[in-house]
């Protein structure tokens, strides 16, 4: 299936877009919603087993009361899961891939993939698009994810969303670059380099860092899947400087959250 994403600056109007979407005939348990804020009572109420991956905090669980997660006054799955991301703080997951997602995102804040992360990547979910619903989590916005039949039925949900005021996915990539892009040039430029010229390697190098099979790993580790992926960046000096420099960015945000 195709999976169809919004951002939100609010859960609001992500649940409103959900309705509007299950009003289009999509079906309750394709769409799938993140929301940042979930109370600490939320996350309590899940229960955390011995099996759960450290750095997940206080709870990854499922099928929770079997009836959570409202949104327009539709119920749109029987999955919560509520983790507690450093430096996000409590997050709730609503749907089977949502709630992978969360898991994934937990495993990640605490340095570890686990079954999650593996879970999240067999069921489809992009792997390259991790950090941009973190980042979008940490900026207080809702994200909501639709899975459609076919790219006819994406394009109608496109349109819904963007009715329903959602930011792309795309977009939302885009300013989380914006938000890193002066540190990164200036660092670029005082060693040497011409960042204007060389910036589409060097960010294709840093995302490939953060993708969720090269977190923590170097690039000597990580370089046979970089080459799959990416064979005509991989012989760049900036985009090994990206990816370095992306490791070290994940390194920073995991030592200081906020």
């Amino acid at each position: 299936m195709n999976s169809v994403v919004g951002t939100f600056r609010s859960r609001t109007d992500a649940e409103q877009a959900a309705s509007a979407l299950h009003s289009a005939g999509i079906p309750a348990d394709r769409i799938n919603l993140l929301s940042p804020g979930a109370t600490e009572k939320q996350v309590d109420s899940v229960p955390v087993t011995d099996a759960e991956a450290p750095g997940i905090g206080k709870a990854l669980g499922a099928a929770v009361g079997g009836s959570m997660g409202v949104a327009g006054g539709i119920l749109l799955g029987d999955v919560l899961a509520t983790v507690l991301l450093p430096g996000i703080g409590a997050v709730a997951a609503i749907g089977v891939t949502a709630a992978a997602i969360l898991g994934a995102l937990g495993a990640i804040g605490g340095g570890a993939a686990g079954k999650a992360a593996d879970a999240a990547l067999s069921d489809g979910i992009p792997a390259d698009e991790l950090h941009v619903y973190e980042d979008a989590l940490r900026q207080g916005r809702s994200v909501l994810i639709a899975e459609a039949k076919d790219e006819a039925q994406a394009a109608e949900m496109r349109g819904i969303l963007t009715s329903a005021n959602a930011e792309t996915i795309d977009k939302a990539r885009h300013m989380w670059w914006l938000g890193v892009r002066d540190v990164e040039k200036e660092k670029y430029n005082a060693a040497g380099g011409n960042f204007e010229q060389d910036e589409a390697y060097y960010q294709k190098g840093f995302e490939a860092a953060l993708h969720l099979n090269h977190r923590g790993k170097t690039y000597d580790e990580s370089r046979d899947q970089l080459e799959w992926v990416y064979p005509n960046e991989l012989g760049h000096a900036a985009f090994r400087q990206g990816f370095d420099r992306g490791q070290a960015y994940l390194k920073a945000r995991a030592e200081n959250p906020r």
